[in-house]
């Protein structure tokens, strides 16, 4: 038997550290060649890496959140054969030289005491798959907690028929007590908790819905929240941020959007709004080319681009993140539409590619129905611009004398104030708005 040792490899772009976000192996798991070992993330994109070889795992090079090195170990593997481990690595004794075995970084550690969080870990197991049996036997024989004293963010443990019952009852199963084992709740608990109401006892004595909390909860900042936290304090540390927000009538727009959607949605997809408001920046831009472009603060260059790669601010489950709508000005508006699609399920489920996530001129962002009436979006650093959508709303309007229900929405937009003059922001925004409350000029060139 040898030993193995995989190193972080050189995943380009003049990278020279990553981060490690996730493990998918323990020590003692036997892994099979090209399986995925760990998740490490770059400033743009989560990476896989894969094994190249088979074997049981021996010790693991990181702790998630663990910032490593281009080339630094990454796991130890004992394989069939040799191995790659050089005589260097050897310790005299000929056993290989140690590395720390990395113990998982939770990411959200509950208390409810101090005294309880300073308690030591448990020594990290050497087979996975031994873990769950373990759990499942201290779960068993744990006495039943009373509802009102469960932890922060545990869930009551009940069967479907029980849940629906309780829906129907109107009763929160949070604050049920639960005899059965690992305090599971049975119909007799429940039936036993709505006799109680009826007769105006409180369970256990007291209001649950009322009794102090001393629980705290640290939650490591790292993966993709790092490095959104790192980009937005760069972004406003760097950049002098200028806001700007207009009121925009969408009426026309949004008759417009479901005409066609009646007449073309079945076999062109369905339109939202973000296809109309690509299109009518990209218009805008032609004659606001200075808005469209990158600044380097070092070298203090702005360098303006003709192409428009609208980047895309996406909200996923890991974090924020901006895929980008390459090449717009070539796009109408179900092609945009299309793309758009793509490019959200790409960043939702983790899949989209490193130069998806890359290379934005300006960016747009958008809340949908969470919007508000005014935010202050932060500018993606290097880019020189962004434009935010608020929600959309019906509002009385005064037209012609007469007060008329218009969709309103506004336009909140931020500029880098060092290279866009106020004025210049404002004409800019009043060019989009101008394409958005007269959409056949989006058509008309």
């Amino acid at each position: 038997m040898g030993i193995h040792i995989i190193k972080m490899p050189d995943i380009g772009e003049g990278i020279a550290e990553v981060e490690l976000v996730a493990w998918h192996v323990q020590v003692g798991d036997m892994v099979t060649e090209d399986q995925t070992l760990a998740d490490v993330m770059t400033d743009k994109a989560t990476v896989e890496i894969p094994s190249s070889v088979a074997g049981r795992v021996l010790a693991l090079g990181g702790a998630v959140g663990q910032v490593m090195a281009v080339g630094s170990e990454v796991i130890r593997i004992e394989v069939e054969g040799a191995g790659n481990l050089k005589e260097g690595d050897l310790v005299p004794n000929g056993s290989p030289a140690r590395i720390e075995p990395a113990q998982a970084t939770p990411v959200s550690v509950a208390k409810e005491k101090p005294q309880e969080a300073a308690a030591p870990a448990p020594a990290p197991t050497t087979n996975r798959a031994s873990a769950p049996a373990a759990n499942g036997s201290a779960a068993r024989n744990a006495p039943a907690t009373p509802a009102h004293h469960r932890a922060p963010g545990d869930k009551p443990i009940a069967a479907p028929s029980v849940r629906h019952r309780a829906w129907e009852l109107g009763v929160e199963l949070q604050y049920v007590p639960g005899t059965g084992p690992a305090g599971r709740i049975s119909h007799a608990d429940l039936d036993a908790y709505v006799a109680r109401a009826a007769r105006g006892i409180p369970s256990g004595g007291s209001d649950s819905r009322y009794l102090e909390r001393s629980d705290e909860e640290a939650v490591p900042v790292i993966g993709l929240r790092r490095k959104i936290a790192q980009k937005m304090q760069e972004a406003k540390r760097r950049i002098p941020h200028f806001t700007y927000v207009e009121e925009v009538d969408m009426t026309e727009l949004e008759a417009l959007r479901q005409r066609l959607n009646t007449q073309h949605g079945k076999t062109r997809g369905k339109l939202t709004v973000i296809p109309f408001l690509a299109r009518a920046m990209v218009l805008a831009l032609r004659e606001f080319p200075h808005l469209n472009a990158r600044y380097d603060d070092e070298a203090d260059v702005l360098t303006k681009y003709g192409a428009v790669h609208l980047g895309l601010a996406a909200q996923t489950e890991a974090g924020l993140m901006v895929p980008v709508l390459r090449h717009a000005e070539t796009m109408d508006l179900w092609a945009c539409a299309t793309e758009v699609t793509r490019l959200a399920e790409a960043a939702r489920t983790g899949k989209a590619a490193r130069e998806e996530l890359s290379g934005s001129t300006i960016t747009l962002t958008s809340l949908g129905a969470l919007g508000g009436i005014v935010s202050t979006p932060v500018i993606n650093r290097p880019e020189v611009a962004i434009v935010g959508v608020n929600r959309m709303v019906e509002r009385p309007m005064v037209r012609n004398g007469a007060v008329v229900v218009r969709q309103m929405m506004n336009l909140s937009s931020s500029f880098d104030h060092r290279v866009v003059d106020g004025m210049h922001a404002a004409e800019f925004i009043q060019k989009v708005r101008g394409y958005l409350e007269c959409p056949a000029t989006l058509f008309v060139e």
